[in-house]
């Protein structure tokens, strides 16, 4: 077998959102949200001890959920935002998604309590302060508008930002279903609209955690991102001028938002290596917008063109 030449080549580049003044930038739209849910969350406390009233009190519990959430947020902003050094190659950048999967498990553990409490009261309902009820979920509605508003400002393409905007957005969620349940018990007296309004948030919590801990999951598992063919890459990579053949192709995601790629690519015996990894490493920035590749790119071997020792799918221009 001939000896084959070896050109190896490591295109870094980071997708995604300057940690820059853009990093700080969204750690002052998070602090802004953290404080104003920390202040009327205190407030809600009081109030739904008051009134008796499951919802406010699963509305202010889950407001802790969201403030420890948003604190997440910000302590792995401040961890991926570190240099790589030492055994870290790629940095602390899978801090985000740890945070984003800790958001979407809290979101499922607080829909177990909230829902078995509700079936509860749906049961046995207590008396309720209707109309403590209806001001105080007014309030919240305001207050988790502005909370949003804000986190919607931070960079959401950060599954790290996201989990903590979805916590918000419950929230938001909660609030309204607990406004209407207000409205019901002060005027038909109605008190099992209270735990009913909850068991709406249930299932709303119960989606949006389920979704956070799917999407950091396939970052965790290195799957390729939501909606990527890598099949369909793969026959694009080998439709190049003088690509004979490519295999051993990954696409994964260092962290949301920043894909990475690996690939081996075989060329004709006498193409230009250096040329032709230039064209693929434009066409994977361009059209799919990959700035971090690896790519072995070698002169076409083997009795049929092709690599005899090739892992998982190949794909091929045909022989050599």
């Amino acid at each position: 077998m001939p000896s084959a030449e070896h050109d190896h080549r490591h295109g870094s580049g980071h997708a995604g959102h300057d940690h820059g003044v853009s990093a700080d930038a969204d750690r002052g739209w998070l602090g802004l949200a953290l404080g104003l849910i920390g202040v009327f969350m205190l407030g809600e406390v009081v109030v739904g001890l008051l009134a008796g009233s499951l919802a406010l009190l699963s509305d202010a519990a889950h407001m802790l959920t969201d403030a420890g959430a948003i604190v997440l947020a910000l302590i792995a902003m401040r961890l991926a935002a570190r240099q790589p050094k030492g055994g870290f190659t790629y940095g602390l950048k899978r801090a985000e998604i740890l945070s984003a999967q800790a958001n979407g498990l809290a979101m499922l553990l607080l829909a177990v309590w909230l829902g078995v409490e509700a079936i509860r009261r749906l049961i046995h309902p207590p008396a309720v302060a209707g109309g403590l009820v209806l001001v105080t979920a007014l309030v919240g509605v305001a207050v988790n508008v502005a909370a949003a508003w804000a986190m919607s400002r931070a960079n959401r393409s950060s599954l790290n930002i996201e989990g903590a905007f979805q916590h918000v957005l419950n929230d938001l969620y909660t609030f309204i279903a607990t406004a209407v349940a207000g409205v019901v018990m002060v005027t038909t007296g109605f008190t099992r609209a209270d735990p009913i309004a909850t068991l709406i948030v249930v299932a709303l919590m119960v989606k949006a955690g389920l979704a956070l801990i799917r999407e950091s999951g396939r970052i965790f598992l290195e799957a390729a991102p939501a909606g990527f063919d890598p099949a369909a890459l793969g026959a694009e990579l080998v439709a190049l001028d003088e690509v004979v053949e490519v295999h051993d192709l990954h696409v994964w995601q260092i962290t949301s938002g920043q894909p990475a790629l690996s690939a081996h690519v075989l060329v004709v015996p006498r193409g230009d290596c250096h040329a032709v990894r230039g064209r693929i490493e434009q066409l994977l920035q361009s059209r799919h917008r990959i700035t971090h590749s690896t790519l072995q790119v070698d002169h076409a071997y083997g009795p049929d063109g092709h690599c005899e020792d090739a892992h998982g799918e190949a794909y091929r221009a045909g022989p050599v």
